[in-house]
């Protein structure tokens, strides 16, 4: 597949339902084709249809489930073969909120295979070809749970604590390059995670203020990234607190730097 076109293509993974079918139409709506990626094939046609009627742009299919090494395969081929990918939306992701005592091997295995190895699988299947042309947009989405661990979310914390910290790295290997790195930290967002089949909570247990609907999450989002911003929290006005958070992280790891204990660990 050496598709060549002056289109560009978007790759939207977790695309059958909540954010990743709102950022699907959101980027159809702004001229890209597509190649949609989820687990259900019969979800991802039905949008494939809308899209295409709707924006008249060319929509793909491709059903994988990002859990099992072979399909993250073919997905990794579709992007080292795909030279009309301009961008990578790595949205798919899994939430099992239960306590780890409480959580199974399985479970605890599903969250990291999907939030943390495919997301990274994916994402070095496609920087050889961004940098190579000095453009591209990676959109990784975490979760404002990587900074803020629950009595439920240790396993679905540290994933999305993986998401950004790989992020931020990455943004900082790239910043001399003209590739676009955005972190996305969304709150809770009305999709299908919140149920007992799949998290295990419903979203009536959630404080209805709380949460914000999938579009709004995704328009916040892609404004931010049209505004140039590399870390979007959609939820939080007050810009300042994630400059103060920042710099107090900036300055803790300046303070380990010291090759010394600290002196309330020498004995007096």
């Amino acid at each position: 597949m050496n598709m060549s076109s002056s289109r560009k293509t978007a790759v939207v993974t977790g695309a059958s339902s909540g954010i990743g079918a709102v950022y699907a139409q959101r980027l159809a709506a702004r001229g890209y084709d597509l190649v949609l990626v989820a687990r259900r094939a019969d979800r991802l046609a039905a949008l494939a249809e809308q899209l295409t009627k709707a924006h008249g742009v060319d929509v793909r299919v491709l059903a994988a489930d990002l859990e099992k090494d072979a399909d993250v395969a073919r997905v990794e081929t579709l992007l080292k073969e795909d030279s009309s990918v301009a961008m990578l939306v790595n949205n798919a992701g899994l939430a099992r909120l239960r306590p780890l005592l409480e959580t199974s091997a399985d479970d605890a295995h599903s969250q990291v295979a999907l939030n943390i190895t495919a997301l990274t699988r994916l994402t070095q299947a496609i920087l050889p070809a961004f940098v190579a042309r000095n453009a591209g947009t990676l959109i990784n989405v975490a979760s404002v749970l990587a900074v803020h661990s629950l009595p439920i979310s240790a396993v679905y914390s540290g994933s999305k604590a993986y998401v950004f910290a790989f992020t931020r790295g990455l943004q900082d290997e790239l910043e001399t390059t003209g590739v676009t790195v955005q972190l996305v930290l969304p709150a809770a967002t009305a999709t299908e995670i919140w149920s007992e089949e799949v998290s295990g909570i419903p979203l009536s247990a959630l404080r209805k203020e709380s949460i914000m609907s999938a579009e709004d999450m995704v328009d916040a989002a892609l404004t931010g990234l049209d505004n140039g911003e590399t870390i979007t929290w959609p939820s939080v006005a007050d810009e300042g607190l994630w400059t103060a958070y920042d710099a107090a992280r900036s300055s803790l790891f300046a303070a380990t730097q010291t090759g010394m204990p600290a002196p309330r660990y020498l004995e007096a």
